[in-house]
């Protein structure tokens, strides 16, 4: 799997700081 399918699959931007991924993959969890 590309780093970029993780970006795409939790809806964040691939220059979305370290929060932002977090905060997305909260909402998937």
């Amino acid at each position: 799997m590309a780093k970029e399918d993780y970006y795409q699959s939790l809806g964040v931007d691939r220059n979305a700081s370290a929060d932002e991924i977090k905060q997305a993959f909260r909402k998937l969890a």
